[in-house]
């Protein structure tokens, strides 16, 4: 008896394809959405779990050899759009409404690059379509106004159920917020522990976040006030840990990463910034200033991912400078696309965790 031509023989035969990071059938997890027969016209929705998924073009090709072997076909139509999946609760941390996960960047020591990590990771995502939003945790030396071009914003406040709840000004797509905006520029912010630890809860429950995929976090580097009062207070996705090829930076890097496994905040891996020099008028040429191979050898060795390895131009630190980062400014350069795989990964691991 020959095979239907209808929504569940679609079913059927999409049921071996699997999302290649969860290992799992996309119509057990509900990916599969919508399906129409129409003759031999096929139609449905492939709901991601990400908007930066890297695998997305795969993935709608992999569904469509599928229905091609139903007979009958004459067309297949894949509408592609996106869920980002909410993180696992903790019964000890609070999450923020809206806001599905956290990510802290973080680093071991200054210096190291991890402001432009995640100023450009956020821009990444954002691109994809993804709702991002950056809180700039580093009270001490905040320049993420600076890199997003927000130096001069003016951030609203209102008062709401008794209490002040600030709303984020937002840049190419992303809302953020800063110690940089309550101060002036030429102020020096002198606090104990307590007040930090006041403003980052602040940060955290009286902005007006409205709807996020993800919340990036840029950790003022070190193993302090800040990382603690951040890990006990949310649920985290995960924390990234930026750090050059040195071997001094390596060290720090190690002991920020053992820092968030004891705080029960996993890990989602390294970025290995600045890791070789790419000079303007020799685009061919690599020089590896601050070492070569330190990431990836401390990544193997302690059994976490090497998200990405980017190199140092000179547009990158423009791209700060200037309000526009690289990823926006120049998106064919190689540090900008080492920078939108690294947001590819991130989202990928966050939406495996979540989804595990």
């Amino acid at each position: 008896m020959p095979q239907t031509l209808d929504p569940t023989a679609v079913l059927d035969v999409l049921r071996p394809v699997q999302d290649p990071e969860l290992q799992k059938s996309l119509v057990e997890l509900n990916m599969i959405r919508n399906v129409e027969v129409k003759g031999g016209q096929v139609r449905f929705t492939l709901v991601l779990t990400t908007p930066a998924c890297p695998l997305r073009e795969f993935i709608v090709e992999d569904c469509k050899t599928a229905v091609r072997t139903l007979p009958g076909i004459e067309a297949v139509e894949v509408e592609v759009t996106a869920e980002t999946p909410q993180q696992k609760s903790l019964p000890d941390r609070t999450g923020i409404d809206g806001v599905k996960n956290i990510i802290a960047v973080s680093s071991g020591k200054g210096g190291v690059g991890k402001s432009t990590v995640a100023v450009n990771i956020a821009a990444a995502l954002a691109q994809s379509g993804a709702a991002v939003g950056v809180i700039d945790a580093d009270i001490y030396g905040p320049n993420v106004p600076t890199m997003l071009g927000l130096e001069d914003a003016v951030v609203e406040v209102r008062k709401e159920e008794g209490r002040e709840v600030l709303e984020p000004p937002t840049s190419n797509g992303i809302k953020m917020v800063s110690m940089g905006f309550l101060i002036d520029k030429d102020q020096p912010v002198v606090w104990r522990g307590p007040m930090l630890n006041g403003i980052i809860r602040k940060f955290l429950y009286e902005v007006d976040w409205g709807d996020l995929d993800y919340l990036l976090v840029d950790m003022p580097p070190g193993t302090g006030d800040a990382q603690l009062t951040l890990a006990q207070a949310v649920p985290m996705a995960g924390a990234v840990i930026v750090t050059t090829p040195q071997n001094v930076a390596l060290q720090d890097a190690l002991k920020g990463l053992k820092m968030f496994e004891q705080l029960n905040v996993p890990v989602l891996g390294l970025v290995e910034n600045m890791s070789y020099f790419i000079p303007p008028d020799l685009p061919d040429r690599q020089y590896d200033i601050f070492g070569s191979g330190g990431g990836s050898k401390m990544a193997a060795e302690l059994g976490v991912d090497l998200i990405g390895a980017v190199p140092l131009e000179i547009p990158v630190r423009q791209g700060g400078d200037s309000g526009k980062p690289i990823v926006i400014s120049e998106p064919d350069s190689a540090s900008a696309k080492a920078l939108k795989e690294i947001a590819q990964g991130v989202a990928a691991r966050v939406s495996v965790a979540a989804l595990t």
